[in-house]
């Protein structure tokens, strides 16, 4: 019954089925002008990280904003008058731009060293570079020495400076980002209504609209500044940085993959379209299948609102790729029954093609899917995006290949087809095949090796890696961090909470000298009055101390860096009144950039802000985490409530130390999936293991050369293993599928064999280079981790195929799984 409609949509009904696919393309040219991409900071997060809570917390309390950093490095001097001139004429076109906050430079740091008056004296009446009648040579020299600027907007050898420029706060963002959050919370804790389900479906859609006009304003206000650095940067070298610039950027960088990937690959394929059959009319008809599924993915995923992230840039080409390997299994197959039966009618062919090829290319297709399936386990959002948006385009691949190939196969062939390459020679699988009749020990010997080989690379395997790493060192992206890194303290923020019990904020209280103080001053400020006590302030120092005696980190900055200012300044030890009296005396300008950023009087808190090498060589950033967890402790005698750690370094190291369990649970989860589908698909339980031995191979030995090469895991690699199986398993099913069907005529596993290489062999070989070389497309990208996906991925496919055209037959030869053979029905 299923047949026979099928029938008819491919031949009796051709012409229609071409024209509903024509409207189908139409309807999903017309949704792909809702294709979205997506480059925010949700591609370092995992769902449902309390740290990512806590940070959001942290930066409500302390008033964090967003900011972008320009490295500054002048031809002349800061303390020539030139080189001030010139970057207040810069930081006034920065100021002047509707979307900036404020902007820091070195020229509007306060200097407390330039008079000889009292200290509340010099904090009223401060002076920077930018004043006329300033020494500064002496002020450059107090900036460059200065427990708080040095690192910060000032290089060690006082070369490059930091221009930091705060962005205004989009408190509309703000406001969707706390209503997700709880929606998110509540889902996990009580559940969600129907009606809540519904009203977040709806406030899901504004809120990515919005951010799709966010992304958008960013993107304008990059060029911006970037137009403004073009104009004042003749004196000096500037690189800009900073999360938004690298969002903005990383679009940029996903919109060119997205491109140079698809056309690289449409480029290759129609390349090997032609070497594989030397006539455009095969070209065309497998091409029109391909650009007809990434046609509908596109409009599908404009319909659905699904954004593309730098870790799914590539599907278009993945799409291509394992499209084009349906397309030529079922052309090859059509040409070989045209060519073993000649008198066989084109439309019987064509139905007989599409009905031999549809089981076969099911389990590739479902095989295909359970390893992109499993990549949802890895709790990485980007990752759980890609595994659901390639199953959709398998989906879409599988479907448009057995209706629109058959259906143009049934218009277009001839009765007669003439100047077809002959499909059954290659000299490749031909000498493939003798050597796996002639030898066994080489195969099953290098069989051991590679084993070996994987599992002493497979435990060096590590997640430790480094952001700056993920681009090209020609990137502007790696320029600015690298060029902060090295020279202005660092670039992966961390931040130590310190909690002080609520009761000594009384302390100070019991002082009455303190009781003189306040009579003279506003009762209203109580609490930030009483809370400076010495303890405190020892304690901060303390950790910032120990903090800045860590190679790995850079620039810290606590309100332990004011206060030994204040010291230096009074050539004493401050006590808790003289440190309360100069919290009240310090101007709001100065006291908003350097006080309330690292103290939170009303939550008995201190934040000490710390930066990191990101681009140390050896950096080990789980270590170091659990060093300053348990130093804290036993080094410095904190209790553990007394202190947190939050941050962007403590996000991306959660991402990171979840890539080891993502790497197994995925590749246990495919490895199980894949081997049930066997058992389905052959019903023997020796076939399932023979199918599935050589792919499991091909995968651990890529683990295992990316592990003696010491290249760590991220967000790309940790799909390779996954990946490979379930995409070279699909020569496996093709393989057997055929030598099962093959021996039942022939029954003699060496002439079996013969068969098989000459003909599905040879299709194998066509699709497995096709996507080997699709792959390595992708080193075209910017993006370091895509390179090594396309490196590694193609690698373990030329591999996976090696294997399924050796050692897959000689296990079959050896294990005979389809019973013994007869030799005179040979």
């Amino acid at each position: 019954m299923i047949a026979d409609i099928y029938k008819k949509l491919i031949i009796d009904f051709s012409k229609l089925t071409l024209i509903f696919i024509l409207i189908l393309i139409s309807f999903s040219l017309y949704h792909s002008k809702n294709f979205n991409l997506d480059a925010s900071s949700d591609a370092l997060l995992l769902e449902g990280d309390p740290d990512l809570k806590y940070l959001r917390e942290v930066n409500q309390t302390y008033g964090t904003k967003d900011f972008l950093v320009l490295t500054y490095t002048p031809v002349s001097s800061f303390a020539e008058k030139e080189t001030i001139l010139n970057l207040q004429l810069l930081k006034s076109k920065i100021e002047n731009l509707t979307w900036v906050d404020s902007v820091i430079t070195v020229i509007d740091v306060p200097l407390l060293k330039s008079t000889d008056e009292n200290l509340m004296e010099r904090l009223k009446n401060y002076k920077t570079l930018a004043y006329p009648e300033i020494d500064r040579k002496r002020g450059f020299d107090e900036i460059v020495n200065s427990p708080i600027y040095k690192d910060y907007v000032i290089s060690k050898d006082g070369k490059t400076s930091g221009i930091v420029i705060y962005l205004k706060k989009d408190k509309r963002l703000a406001e969707y980002i706390k209503i997700k959050d709880k929606y998110y919370n509540q889902s996990l804790e009580a559940g969600l209504s129907r009606e809540e389900k519904d009203n977040f479906k709806e406030f899901i859609k504004e809120y990515e609209n919005y951010k799709n006009l966010y992304n958008i304003r960013n993107r304008q206000n990059i060029n911006e500044i970037r137009d403004v650095i073009n104009r004042y940067g003749d004196n000096a070298k500037i690189h800009l940085g900073g999360i938004p610039m690298i969002a903005n950027d990383m679009m940029t960088y996903i919109k060119s993959d997205i491109l140079v990937f698809g056309i690289g690959v449409f480029i290759f394929i129609i390349a090997t379209l032609w070497f594989i059959f030397k006539n455009i009319k095969w070209v065309m008809i497998p091409l029109l299948g391909c650009g007809t599924s990434v046609i509908i993915m596109i409009g599908l995923l404009g319909l659905i609102g699904w954004k593309v992230t730098v870790i799914s840039s590539n599907f278009i080409a993945l799409m291509l790729i394992l499209n084009m390997a349906m397309n030529i299994h079922l052309t090859v197959r059509f040409l070989q029954l045209k060519k073993e039966f000649p008198n066989l009618k084109k439309d019987t062919a064509v139905f007989e093609a599409s009905k031999k090829m549809m089981l076969p290319i099911i389990y590739t297709v479902l095989t295909t899917i359970c390893a992109f399936l499993s990549l949802i386990f890895s709790g990485i959002k980007p990752i759980i995006d890609f595994g659901w948006m390639m199953t959709l385009g398998l989906i879409v691949s599988f479907i448009v290949t057995f209706l629109l190939l058959p259906s143009l196969l049934s218009l277009f062939s001839a009765e007669n087809e003439i100047n077809i390459k002959d499909t059954e020679k290659s000299i490749i699988t031909s000498a493939l095949g003798s050597f796996t009749k002639e030898n066994n020990i080489l195969i099953f010997g290098s069989t051991i090796i590679i084993i070996l080989f994987s599992i002493i690379g497979i435990f060096k395997l590590e997640v430790e890696n480094s952001f700056i790493n993920y681009f090209d060192k020609d990137t502007e992206i790696y320029k600015g961090m690298k060029k902060i890194d090295d020279e202005l303290g660092g670039t992966t923020p961390l931040n130590i909470i310190l909690k002080f019990p609520t009761k000594q904020s009384e302390n100070i209280k019991e002082n009455d000298e303190f009781d003189e103080w306040e009579e003279e001053n506003d009762a209203s400020e109580d609490k930030a009055k009483y809370w400076f006590t010495r303890d405190k302030m020892n304690k901060i120092i303390k950790v910032h101390d120990y903090l800045d005696s860590l190679p790995e980190i850079g620039k810290v900055l606590s309100f332990g860096s004011i206060l030994r200012v204040a010291e230096d300044l009074n050539n004493k030890k401050l006590q808790s009144l003289e440190i309360a009296v100069l919290y009240s005396k310090i101007p709001d300008t100065i006291k908003n950039e350097i006080v309330v950023p690292y103290i939170s009087v009303e939550k008995d808190e201190a934040r000490i802000s710390v930066r990191i090498k990101d681009s140390l060589e050896n950096l080990r950033r789980n270590d170091l985490i659990n060093k300053i967890n348990n130093e804290l402790n036993t080094k410095l005698g904190f209790e553990k409530d007394e202190y947190k750690l939050s941050g962007v370094l403590i996000l991306f190291n959660n991402l990171l130390q979840s890539l080891f369990k993502s790497q197994i649970l995925t590749l246990g989860i495919v490895m199980i999936g894949i081997f049930a589908m066997f058992f389905i698909l052959f019903r023997n339980i020796v076939l399932s293991c023979i199918g599935v031995v050589p792919n499991f191979i091909a995968a651990f030995f890529i683990l295992g050369i990316i592990g003696l090469l010491e290249i760590p895991l991220d967000m790309m690699t940790i799909t390779i293993a996954a990946i490979t199986i379930g995409i070279a398993v699909d020569n496996s099913i093709h393989y057997i599928y055929r030598f099962k069907e093959e021996f039942s005529k022939i029954n003699n596993y060496n002439k079996t064999l013969d068969r098989c290489h000459s003909t599905v062999g040879v299709a194998i070989l066509n699709t497995s280079i096709t996507i080997v070389f699709g792959f390595s497309i992708l080193i075209l990208s910017n993006f370091i981790p895509t390179i090594y996906f396309g490196v590694f991925t193609g690698l373990a496919m030329l591999l996976a195929m090696i294997s399924v055209l050796t050692l897959l037959p000689k296990l079959i030869l050896t294990l005979q799984p389809f019973g013994k053979e007869i030799d005179n029905l040979g």
